[in-house]
């Protein structure tokens, strides 16, 4: 039966692309997969820090790990370093598409009008939240999905929110800085159907797509105690996520255990959704 359970989540050897692989999030998948043997393709525009990830795999895991600097908004970016990759890696197991625009994100850019009121929202943190969590998505899975479509073998995961399921409830943020505006919930939302859409698209190709739907993590740092009881009293568990929470749900979906799966939405939200 052990044998049995290590097949199926077994990941060795794998080749897996993971965009927006600098991030909080990022760094732990990066980290979790890499432990159980895959070869990760690091893909972020963040070429420092993402460079560095990748060393660290290397050394700590002794994988094939590399890293690519990529905006993932750009058609021709990724044309180009998926022609590296290919070189590198000729077979493309899995893709998960992790970078996001997030409000965590806006600050670090100094996007401060990210938090605006929706009558004050600016068209241009409009168009480039869908440009990357929708648009990028969208342009990696076009890139990447054909290589696997080709092999007739893979699995990709999109990363959602609870957000695109449900609207942000305005109440438990208050002056914090952290309310996600429409445009992250109307992106996270069309990345449901989307994941649909292209797992109906590739039927017979042995491609699966599903979608991996996050609630919040918990940023001591970031949040506030007040926001983090607010937060916390909203879901069914009392609390937010740890940011390593999610390595199990992302092995699951990237590997074999999840072979009968494709065009499904996997929620973690500690029960928020359930209420």
């Amino acid at each position: 039966m052990a044998d049995m359970i290590n097949k199926k989540f077994d990941i060795k050897n794998k080749n897996i692309v993971l965009t927006g692989s600098s991030g909080r999030l990022g760094k732990q998948y990066a980290n979790f997969l890499s432990e159980a043997g895959a070869n990760m393709i690091l893909i972020d525009i963040d070429t420092k820090s993402n460079s560095k990830l990748a060393g660290e795999l290397k050394r700590k895991y002794h994988t094939n790990s590399n890293s690519y600097t990529c905006d993932i908004t750009k058609k021709n970016d990724i044309a180009n370093i998926s022609k590296s990759i290919i070189k590198e890696y000729p077979v493309i197991d899995g893709l998960i598409n992790n970078a996001g625009f997030t409000t965590s994100f806006a600050k670090k850019e100094k996007k401060k009008s990210y938090t605006s009121s929706f009558e004050d929202f600016p068209i241009e943190l409009w168009n480039q939240t869908l440009d990357v969590n929708l648009t990028g998505t969208f342009l990696c899975c076009q890139e990447f999905g054909k290589q696997m479509a080709k092999k007739k073998n893979g699995s990709i995961i999109n990363i959602a929110s609870h957000y695109g399921l449900i609207a942000p409830d305005q109440r438990i943020y208050g002056n914090s800085g952290l309310n996600l505006p429409i445009s992250y919930a109307t992106s996270k939302s069309g990345i449901l159907n989307f994941t649909r859409y292209l797992a109906s698209y590739w039927r017979g190709k042995n491609v699966r797509v599903n979608t991996l739907t996050p609630g919040g993590v918990l940023d001591k740092k970031l949040q506030s105690k007040d926001f983090i009881k607010k937060y916390s009293e909203k879901t069914i568990l009392n609390r937010l996520a740890n940011a390593d929470e999610y390595n199990g749900a992302i092995l699951f979906l990237i590997s074999d255990a999840s072979s009968y799966m494709t065009g499904s939405n996997l929620i973690i939200d500690g029960g928020w959704t359930s209420l």
